[in-house]
């Protein structure tokens, strides 16, 4: 099998988590920048990649690197790159999305000009043809540009990662299941242990943590662009992919895994979502307020997204809901909360300063992860 490089653009501020992730995959990282982790892998490696990853937002085939501080240099260095291999004289090839930080060159519109020009121009030659009919697979292509530096990449996922297939329903300020799974994966939580969301919304999290107990891959039940992309990866490499991931799924699994919302209607979206996602069985959710929290076991996890208090209204609820939350904790006998939050009175108002924390963009807002660290329960 050929040999690639790709490109897993992440959350910033979870670049450390996604790089254990394609280490316990198995391939060898060669770069980590923000928001991003490139590294190498073959066709299976494309495939298990875009299945398995649960904190990736796609995954790209890195086409080539370039410099460029000018147009011109941009249209050479886009045009010097071997689009021949990937796309046939039928793709539909755009450039989707164009990112530039510190660079000469920062139209996104004009750089998705140029470079669509370029590719034009390489393929005609190649092809021996004047226009092209643009009706078969979809190739679109992503750009950075980082101090001048070009890095071109196809876009082998199309919808985002994060779009798993089970949220049909939607809800108010959603967290992305692949930010969900990330703050997960920053906890020492495992499938044997209590987990409890008190603000679960659409259940986003309760059903992360039930899919990664029953080794349900995230990418099993949907689509990728590159399963079209026939030239570049075999059916056969998706299919033996897919029948990895079914070989681990275990729904017997034993899970004592709990979400509450104060809305009746978040508690039926979030039980509809557990459903369609395969783990309706492994979650208990109920209509509950953070007042109310409480459970008789010891050594659970408190993982959650509370409010944030986007809306000026709901502002001035935020100090004695953000009280609640470090009340009902403390009576919780050794247990660890993990909180994701933008709320910047959040550890004031809780009553105490958490053990960790670590800065997260949740898309463009910044936000911090709070870990307040429990007791290590006793060996067993």
């Amino acid at each position: 099998m050929r040999k690639y490089e790709l490109i897993a653009p992440c959350h910033f501020g979870l670049e450390s988590v996604l790089k254990r992730e394609i280490h316990d995959l198995g391939y060898d990282i060669t770069d980590v920048a923000d928001g991003r982790v490139t590294f190498f892998g073959d066709e299976e490696a494309l495939c298990r990649a875009n299945i398995f990853l649960r904190s990736a937002e796609r995954i790209l085939l890195k086409a080539g690197s370039f410099h460029a501080e000018s147009f011109e240099e941009l249209f050479q260095g886009t045009k010097s790159l071997p689009w021949e291999e990937y796309i046939p004289k039928d793709g539909r090839f755009w450039v989707a999305k164009a990112a530039s930080v510190k660079s000469k060159l920062f139209s996104p519109s004009d750089i998705q000009s140029i470079m669509k020009k370029a590719m034009v121009e390489r393929l005609k030659e190649v092809y021996h043809v004047n226009w092209f009919p643009e009706d078969g697979a979809n190739y679109p292509v992503r750009v950075f540009l980082l101090k001048d530096q070009v890095t071109v990449g196809l876009d082998t996922t199309g919808e985002s990662l994060h779009k798993r297939g089970y949220r049909k329903l939607t809800v108010k300020a959603p967290i992305a299941e692949n930010l969900a799974a990330a703050l997960i994966m920053l906890t020492p939580w495992n499938g044997g242990r209590i987990l409890v969301d008190p603000f679960c919304g659409g259940g986003t999290i309760p059903i992360e943590a039930a899919m990664m107990a029953a080794g349900i891959a995230p990418g099993m039940n949907r689509n990728f662009l590159a399963g079209e992309w026939t030239g570049v990866v075999g059916k056969e490499v998706w299919q033996d992919a897919l029948e990895e991931a079914k070989d681990l799924v275990n729904l017997s699994v034993k899970t004592d895994i709990q979400g509450y919302d104060i809305d009746d209607h978040m508690v039926e979206i979030a039980r509809e979502n557990a459903r369609l996602a395969g783990v309706d069985k492994l979650i208990h959710f109920q209509r509950r307020g953070v007042e109310q929290l409480s459970h008789s076991k010891k050594y659970g996890f408190l993982i959650c997204n509370p409010p944030y208090g986007e809306r000026l209204q709901d502002k001035e609820e935020l100090p004695k809901l953000y009280q609640t939350i470090g009340e009902r904790f403390e009576a919780l006998d050794s247990w660890s909360m993990y909180l994701i939050t933008a709320y910047e009175n959040a550890e004031r108002d809780i009553g105490r300063k958490a053990d960790k924390n670590r800065k997260i963009y949740n898309g463009m807002m910044k936000a911090y992860y709070y870990q307040f660290l429990g007791p290590k329960p006793p060996k067993q």
